[in-house]
């Protein structure tokens, strides 16, 4: 990881790319702008799946962030090898994302850039961002709630 290039590259993943991770970088985003850092990030998100490439964000998660002012943006797209090369660091919901994208990685030369995102979280202690798909909207706040703290957490831990 290189946190001395400009724009510093992130990348967050889910499975499908229209819950979690474009929560992930639509909070990232606000966050990043609101701190007037926006030149020093690219900010992106993919999925392990390509099954929604080219769907907007879920209506629930969109509605949620909504809710709480964040503008509501962004295409899914599955994750491609060729990200592991571009990006500084890699930003994955659960553990089973992780072992995705790792698979990707197959000369094992990306592997510290490669991370579960609640490992920024600085008030909730949890080890995923659960998926919210198939449960009612308090899993959608609850994913709003871990994706701002470790949004903040991480933003926190960049130099700027």
């Amino acid at each position: 990881m290189n946190a001395d290039r400009k724009p510093f590259r992130v990348l967050f993943v889910c499975m499908g790319n229209i819950c979690r991770s474009p929560a992930a970088e639509i909070v990232f985003r606000k966050q990043v702008d609101e701190a007037g850092r926006s030149a020093d990030f690219l900010i992106d998100s993919a999925g392990t799946i390509g099954m929604h490439a080219g769907k907007g964000p879920d209506a629930r998660m969109a509605a949620t962030l909504a809710s709480r002012g964040y503008r509501i943006e962004g295409k899914s797209r599955q994750i491609r090898e060729k990200d592991l090369e571009d990006f500084d660091l890699i930003l994955v919901m659960d553990r089973d994302n992780l072992a995705d994208v790792r698979r990707l990685d197959r000369q094992n030369r990306h592997r510290d850039k490669i991370r579960l995102f609640t490992d920024y979280c600085t008030r909730h202690e949890t080890d995923e961002v659960p998926d919210p798909y198939y449960g009612g909207q308090a899993g959608f706040e609850k994913v709003a709630d871990l994706v701002e703290d470790a949004s903040a957490g991480l933003l926190e831990s960049l130099p700027s």
